[in-house]
């Protein structure tokens, strides 16, 4: 743990501030005028320059930064370098402004100091970001990003170093032409080529400040950038580059503008209720685009779905239940909850096992949300389509054993049931008759899960084989200035029948 108030120590990280001395603080002065061991993390830095005129002997890392490329390499080895140190004889470890600010090498050392057993001290100081908060006069209680020029220059850098162009972003690091020029070509993924960007210097040191607004195009062509230098992006919502990067939070602001005072009357009209039929519409057109193999519509009929379960999200939101962050947070959550397989030590041999460990979590994250289900039969959705219900039915069921030996007797009693149905038509009860036929649909969603036929999709392939044979009658005879109305039973059938040769 951090002890701020201990003096003695192993290690002992300090602040110099982002200017001259008097940025740094009267203790951690005295501490660095009586260091055994003085490392600066850079030599270029208006307080390193007076410590040197006043004879203090220290080393800096200027030489890693000359000699390798990589940045986490240059952290990762000044880090290691300063540990090792710190065995021998207590260190004290200076850095630009506050320890704990934009200090990827402070946060690697700590690491490895508490590996190594070793007690180490953070000493605040000013970071870089007060005078250049102060120069911008921008306030960031609604969000800031403060990225690594170096991160952000690199070949291959890593996500967290990507800006977010929905909040400010402050660059630090961006000490000479060479990083300037990288960090404008990454920036331009994300931010048009005329966006107003700020260059700052000498944040901090009196009377060498330096500010100016520009375009990101321009950014290396400034003369003055130096190792005080760090850039301001302000953010662009409605860039297009925004947009391929962050289509989900465009989204989710579009449906906040639509419901929004100056939005659109329908959208704004729409509740939870008012949208179910919405809801299950556009599911359906999904599951068309599907079957017909047409990715392009598969695409494009998500997007709509999708856009129903943000139009959900954003009313909860206004109601302040939760948001399109909870949605997602939760699916997250479950995922990995329910594959501990995947992201915990839970070991399965298969599909099958996955299958009874889902359920198993599943029942426990009921008894833990104080959920209980009197019924093996519970939990089934009300609304789901007749035929996949009485699947979902007959399958719980099954569980338990309450179900034929084998697919002989579920067709035995698709026969029975349809007995039933003429001795119900006989009878001219219009009840019964209804009763019967919903027998004989359940006796036949049961022959089907037999024959691990999905009763939906069978029925659903029936009626798109009759619409289109019947398309087909529907045409042969269009020629003739005809229509099927016209035409006798005989001739219908006949129509039937070759549609029934030309038609899947």
């Amino acid at each position: 743990m951090v002890k701020i108030d201990s003096i003695d120590k192993d290690l002992l990280i300090v602040g110099l501030g982002p200017g001259g001395i008097e940025s740094i603080s009267i203790g951690t002065f005295e501490k660095i005028k009586n260091a055994r061991k003085l490392i600066l993390r850079t030599g270029k830095h208006p307080a390193a320059e007076e410590l040197r005129s006043m004879g203090l002997k220290f080393a800096t890392f200027d030489h890693l930064y000359e000699s390798l490329v990589d940045f986490t390499e240059i952290y990762s080895k000044m880090a290691a370098e300063v540990v090792g140190m710190a065995r021998e004889c207590p260190v004290i470890f200076a850095v630009p402004g506050h320890p704990l600010v934009g200090e990827e090498a402070v946060l690697r050392m700590i690491q490895l100091a508490e590996e190594a057993n070793l007690s180490y001290e953070i000493v605040p100081a000013m970071s870089f970001l007060d005078p250049v908060l102060t120069i911008l006069g921008l306030d960031i209680s609604h969000g800031l990003k403060i990225i690594d020029g170096l991160g952000l220059a690199a070949e291959e850098r890593y996500p967290a170093a990507n800006p977010d162009p929905l909040v400010p972003n402050i660059i630090m690091q961006v000490y000479n032409s060479r990083v300037a020029s990288e960090v404008k070509l990454s920036l331009m993924d994300f931010y048009p080529d005329e966006h107003l960007i700020t260059v700052i210097s000498a944040a901090g040191n009196k009377g060498q400040a330096r500010a100016e607004e520009i375009r990101l195009f321009e950014l290396d062509r400034i003369s003055w950038i130096d190792h005080l230098t760090c850039v301001y992006v302000p953010p662009h919502l409605q860039t297009e580059l925004v947009i391929s990067r962050y289509p989900a939070d465009r989204l989710v602001g579009l449906m906040d503008t639509l419901r929004g005072e100056d939005g659109c009357p329908w959208d704004r009209e729409q509740t939870h209720n008012s949208l179910k039929k919405h809801l299950i519409e556009e599911t359906y057109e999904v599951i068309d685009a599907i079957e017909e193999g047409n990715m392009y519509k598969v695409c494009e009929e998500l997007g709509d779905l999708l856009l129903q379960i943000v139009f959900h999200a954003q009313i909860a939101a206004e109601q302040g239940f939760f948001d399109i962050n909870d949605v997602i947070g939760g699916i997250s959550d479950k995922l990995i909850r329910r594959h501990p397989h995947v992201f915990a030590d839970t070991y399965v041999r298969n599909s099958e096992e996955v299958c009874v460990k889902w359920e198993e979590i599943k029942k426990d994250e009921l008894m833990q949300k104080g959920e209980t289900r009197n019924s093996l039969l519970d939990g089934i959705p009300k609304h789901m389509p007749a035929l996949l219900k009485a699947d979902k039915i007959q399958r719980r069921a099954a569980k338990v054993g309450f179900d034929w030996p084998n697919y002989r007797g579920a067709l035995d009693k698709v026969d029975e049931e349809l007995m039933e149905v003429c001795e119900a038509i006989e009878c001219g009860n219009p009840d019964k008759i209804r009763e019967e036929i919903g027998d004989v649909l359940f006796a036949v969603v049961n022959l089907a899960r037999f024959k691990e036929i999905d009763p939906e999709e069978a029925l659903a392939l029936t009626n798109r084989k009759f619409k289109n044979r019947f398309v087909s009658m529907e045409e042969s005879v269009s020629s003739s200035g005809k229509n099927l109305s016209e035409m006798s039973l005989d001739e219908l059938d006949k129509l039937w029948n070759d549609a029934k040769l030309n038609c899947i």
